[in-house]
């Protein structure tokens, strides 16, 4: 073994009810080095990781950290001995302070009893001096947008003093500036001494970040390369087994009359003023910003489950109420959120359930019951249109890719036949082949003379898939662009506007 090498995982092997998720998978991770692992979704780069962390037992295979077998039995184990992990999907405890998350199950106490509040706050105050992070430890989460929360993960992960630390699309949620932060931090780390394991689907990070980059597909290892020898171009042929020459479907779309009209919207309880704009019917609609610039503010008043204090939003002519998401729902009106875990997916319910959730009047038989032929069918067609990796319709959510419960949440609202579809962060943790996919089924909703608003955080994006994009700043509209003559450099100017 190489004297350098913190972490070696060899021929790990997991398998799930009717998937093999992880075949004889391999993972070499040398001290003082960051470590990139890519794939598509449902590759199994979350499963290998959760497999080291305690989460997952595996099946065969072995893992050792410093020379040493490991086999941690519960994530609290892993932490215990140097290896911490950011999840990309936050699991935390909203309703309590950032200190409270950052020491949950290791308060510091007083004789042994009492919380030391004062230590915690003095504690947590010093880690965020230390990496430069600006967050009040006493504020509570449910009021800092996604990127802070993200923040306080790593936060968390880095108070461990951790030797491996794992991060799984950490930058999924974060502005172009929290992303310089996060990588002066993982740099700091490096530096340190520490292995870091680093999952994304950007590859300009990955090629930025990176010393070493392990690329899987179909639960299987397939390459490890030096970071300086690879290019997009290579890492997406090994990634997908195939050449992908564009990174978007040409527009085919032509935007027709006005449809969708939203006038003087204002927040009660946010700081969203006066929002106006319109959209047309087959038009692709970009909301572009900065975090708390108020797009999902925007998207949420529209849809209802944000309370308005003003405005008025009209459909063809005829004022809609969306005073809650099933009037929204019964007016034409769909809404994929930002955060799939929290606000997407349930997911303790199976893939069916999860698809047909928000149809159930359709499948009704009598009044009173559930058709089950009927559900089986719509779930069926979702699975196909979506391409969703799922080994049967009774497979529970939670045990998807993320990418692959974004199709199931995407499908479920394609299911209620909605005029209007509000995605928030649509592709956020999914892969450029997943990514692909979903480009080409928004302008085929905008050929069907669907309307769609999307939120993205990455401005190619926008730039590739929308007509039009709207800049918000400050919780106002700063303005509005034509995509095909436009430059990143313009939007980022309006952004900063009111901000």
């Amino acid at each position: 073994m190489a004297e350098n090498v913190l972490l070696q995982m060899t021929d790990i092997t997991k398998v799930f009810p009717g998937v093999k998720a992880l075949d004889k998978v391999s993972l070499t991770v040398r001290a003082g080095t960051v470590h990139a692992l890519m794939g598509e979704n449902g590759a199994g780069k979350s499963t290998l990781m959760k497999c080291l962390f305690g989460i997952y037992s595996r099946d065969s295979g072995e893992i050792e950290l410093e020379g040493k077998p490991i086999n941690f039995k519960s994530s609290k184990e892993a932490l215990e001995n140097g290896v911490a992990m950011v999840h990309q999907e936050l699991n935390q405890a909203l309703k309590r302070s950032v200190m409270d998350n950052l020491w949950l199950g290791r308060y510091p106490k007083i004789g042994g009893i009492a919380v030391d509040e004062r230590k915690m706050f003095k504690d947590t105050t010093e880690i965020f001096k230390n990496l430069g992070i600006d967050i009040d430890p006493r504020r509570i989460m449910n009021t800092m947008p996604v990127s802070q929360r993200q923040m306080v993960e790593i936060a968390k992960a880095v108070s461990y003093d951790s030797k491996v630390i794992v991060f799984d699309e950490p930058t999924s949620s974060l502005t172009e500036t929290e992303v310089e932060h996060l990588f002066r931090i993982i740099n700091m780390l490096r530096d340190k001494g520490c292995g870091i394991i680093y999952i994304s689907h950007k590859m300009d990070e990955i090629l930025r970040i990176s010393d070493d980059v392990t690329i899987m597909r179909d639960g299987q290892y397939v390459a490890t390369k030096s970071a300086k020898d690879l290019t997009k171009e290579e890492i997406i042929r090994l990634m997908v087994g195939r050449e992908l020459t564009n990174q978007f479907p040409p527009k085919t779309n032509k935007p027709g009359e006005e449809y969708l009209k939203v006038e003087n919207l204002t927040g009660q309880y946010n700081r969203l003023r006066d929002v106006s704009f319109s959209a047309r019917r087959g038009e692709v609609l970009g909301l572009a910003g900065l975090d708390s610039s108020g797009r999902t503010e925007t998207l949420e008043s529209i849809f209802g489950i944000r309370t308005r204090k003003d405005g008025v939003i009209t459909l063809g002519g005829k004022r809609c109420k969306n005073r809650n998401a099933r009037e929204s729902i019964k007016a034409g009106f769909a809404l994929i959120t930002e955060e799939r875990r929290a606000t997407g997916i349930f997911s303790i319910l199976d893939i069916k359930e999860n698809t047909v959730i928000s149809s159930l009047r359709k499948h009704l038989r009598g009044g009173v019951c559930l058709s089950e032929a009927s559900m089986k069918k719509d779930t069926q067609w979702s699975i196909d249109a979506m391409h969703t990796k799922t080994p049967s319709q009774s497979t529970k959510i939670r045990s998807l890719s993320g990418g692959n419960q974004q199709k199931v949440i995407i499908g479920r609202w394609l299911l209620t036949e909605p005029e209007v579809l509000l995605m928030d962060e649509p592709t956020r943790g999914i892969d450029v082949g997943a990514k692909y996919e979903i480009y080409q089924l928004i302008l085929d909703l905008a050929n069907q003379g669907k309307t769609v608003l999307m939120v993205s955080s990455e401005m190619p994006e926008l730039l590739g898939v929308c007509d039009r994009i709207i800049v918000m700043s400050g919780g106002r509209v700063a303005g509005e662009v034509d995509a095909q003559n436009t430059t990143q450099e313009e939007i980022m100017a309006l952004a900063a506007k009111y901000a």
